[in-house]
């Protein structure tokens, strides 16, 4: 059976469950497809796809550009129990025929509202050679990193502090005490700059706030030397440090639509067998391999927020988020709500035995038919780089165009 586009748009402006599925290795994926689009290659469908789509029944359309991928993947979709797997008509191709925009990249739909987010908030922002004279002149500045460790130790702005991004309201003061210190956040590019400078911002912080406008590849693009092999990390809060972000996060929820719930409503909605139910814990991975809840599978919030097609591809699902301290999990909720997910927190139950170690993810992809990223490098990187952050500037028009997103910014 096939599906047509038509009714996938319905589906997704309805806000049924969905998962549209490119079967496409990645690098294909970023070339087009469409905005709500989860990518699982063909190969990875035995390893990833009941990981990723926990429940059966959902409703699952694949697709791919005429390489002849539908049929076998229907197969071993059928072989893994899913009983709602169909093809969607005409393939990428009736998409576009369908008149129905394609969006490039990867993570794309969160990219997308990070750029909504500049453009409705104003989040203030400083362009790389003012940033590096602040650094010069040894002016009162803290550089937060809001990328995974891992990236930051990579390659980051000199001075730069690793503060993965869910982690940035919990641990800001804390890096920088004195409210007249000026914060800037970076990422690699700018969708996590932005989210995580208006996190701040959300919050109340007395700082100055500014994200690092287009990231270190603003920064490579402007001449300017990153570091390599750095290991600052933003130190643990204090009581009250911790308890103020508490209370700010809080309040960024509720004023996001963030329902909160108790140990008991979440047995509730864990018996709702019609319904798709991801449960995260956005901690970072050493906190969450040293205990977590039951059932609970571990996704940075930044990270969460970024790449919400990878971790939660079926469209429509509901989302509980755990957090032993609270503001990782109340900021990495305001954002998925306002991504138009239904978003809940569950209060840290006491007395719970806790779970140690992993959560059993599939094996991370290998290198086959990985999209290789602006930053990376190319044979002509200024201008790869270049093309990306024009890419990013249009994607506000974009979605417009598009119209399913249903996005909204506090």
């Amino acid at each position: 059976m096939t599906v047509l586009p038509e009714d996938i748009r319905k589906a997704l402006l309805a806000r049924e469950e969905i998962a549209l599925i490119d079967l496409r290795e990645e690098a294909d994926f970023a070339l087009g497809h469409p905005l709500f689009a989860a990518q699982i290659p063909l190969r990875r469908i035995e390893a990833e796809a009941r990981w990723r789509i926990p429940r059966p029944d959902t409703r699952v359309v694949v697709y791919d550009n005429g390489e002849g991928l539908v049929a076998p993947a229907l197969d071993q979709l059928r072989a893994l129990g899913f009983t709602d797997a169909d093809a969607l008509e005409g393939g990428l191709s009736g998409w576009r025929g369908a008149g129905y925009e394609l969006f490039e990249d990867v993570n794309s739909y969160s990219k997308a509202f990070g750029e909504l987010v500049e453009h409705r908030r104003h989040t203030p922002s400083l362009p790389a050679h003012d940033v590096q004279a602040l650094i010069d002149e040894k002016a009162d500045i803290a550089i937060l990193d809001a990328r995974r460790f891992d990236e930051y130790a990579t390659m980051s702005i000199p001075g730069g502090v690793s503060t993965p991004g869910a982690e940035l309201v919990l641990r800001a003061r804390a890096v920088a005490p004195d409210p007249d210190t000026t914060i800037i956040v970076n990422c690699a590019g700018r969708t996590r700059s932005i989210i995580g400078a208006q996190s701040l911002v959300n919050a109340g912080l007395p700082n100055r706030v500014f994200a690092l406008r287009n990231g270190t590849i603003g920064w490579t693009l402007a001449g300017q030397s990153l570091e390599t092999g750095q290991q600052r990390r933003a130190p643990s809060p204090d009581g009250t440090i911790a308890d103020d972000a508490r209370e700010k996060a809080r309040e960024v929820a509720y004023r996001a639509g963030v329902r909160r719930i108790n140990w008991a409503e979440l047995a509730h909605l864990r018996q709702d067998k019609a319904r798709t139910l991801y449960l995260y814990d956005v901690r970072l991975p050493e906190d969450f391999a040293g205990g977590h809840l039951p059932g609970f599978r571990n996704a940075q919030g930044g990270q969460l927020v970024q790449e919400t097609d990878h971790f939660a591809p079926v469209r429509g699902a509901r989302i509980v988020l755990a957090d032993d301290l609270g503001p990782r999990a109340d900021m990495t909720a305001s954002w998925l709500a306002q991504l138009g997910w239904e978003v809940f927190v569950v209060e840290w139950q006491q007395g719970v035995a806790l779970e140690a170690g992993g959560d059993g993810a599939p094996s991370p992809r290998g290198p086959e038919g990985r999209y290789k990223r602006p930053y990376e490098g190319t044979d002509n990187a200024a201008a790869a780089m270049q093309a990306y952050l024009d890419w990013e500037f249009g994607l506000v028009e974009q979605l417009r165009r598009d119209g399913t997103h249903g996005f909204f910014v506090i």
